[in-house]
């Protein structure tokens, strides 16, 4: 249950702001179809997440040497780093659905490729190699995706004017400083 809530709780908060959620706010305001939307959001994360957490999970399981304990914990206080760091999307770049492929696809796609290096993808390799639970890591990190884009693509242009997006990077930012600092903790047998 630790894997899936920390997972869920560090990508929803690491999503605010995030390229991933303004591509959706994008997708929203362009297609107007909210369920091809939420469930091309939803197949593309699953997929992306689960071959993230695949990967941190085998090299969690190849590199058990102290050195990579520690380097895990240096990604996740990395990552409070480039969690502060705001991602940005033309919205006037043309943005159309190719025409056999629809709503869905679209999103599927782009969703998918922009997550490709995503500081949420880089979180999940990071929480592979951390957490025993592949299945937990990705269901996890599937609802963080969720909870943060779902009422992006509902709510789009409203909930970017009234929600304070850097406040939410800083407690994203600070979720994962602390992570990483438990981790170096527990490293060090400062832990009982």
């Amino acid at each position: 249950m630790d894997a899936f809530l920390t997972s869920a709780a560090l990508v929803a908060l690491a999503e605010m702001g995030d390229k991933t959620q303004l591509l959706a706010m994008l997708l929203a305001t362009r297609f107007r179809k909210p369920v091809p939307i939420i469930l091309g959001i939803f197949g593309a994360t699953v997929a992306n997440h689960f071959l993230a957490a695949l990967v941190g999970h085998s090299i969690a399981g190849v590199l058990t040497q102290p050195w990579f304990r520690y380097a895990v914990a240096a990604s996740f206080i990395l990552m409070a780093g480039w969690t502060l760091i705001p991602d940005k999307i033309d919205a006037d770049a043309p943005l159309k659905a190719p025409s056999k492929a629809g709503v869905f696809v679209t999103t599927l796609v782009a969703f998918f490729l922009v997550e490709m290096g995503d500081k949420t993808q880089v979180a999940t390799v990071a929480l592979g190699a951390r957490f025993d639970n592949l299945f937990a890591v990705t269901m996890g990190t599937t609802l963080g995706m969720m909870i943060a884009n779902v009422p992006a693509v509902l709510f789009g242009e409203a909930l970017a004017k009234k929600v304070p997006m850097r406040a939410l990077q800083v407690g994203a930012a600070l979720l994962f400083l602390l992570l990483g600092l438990w981790m170096l903790a527990g490293l060090q047998g400062w832990l009982g």
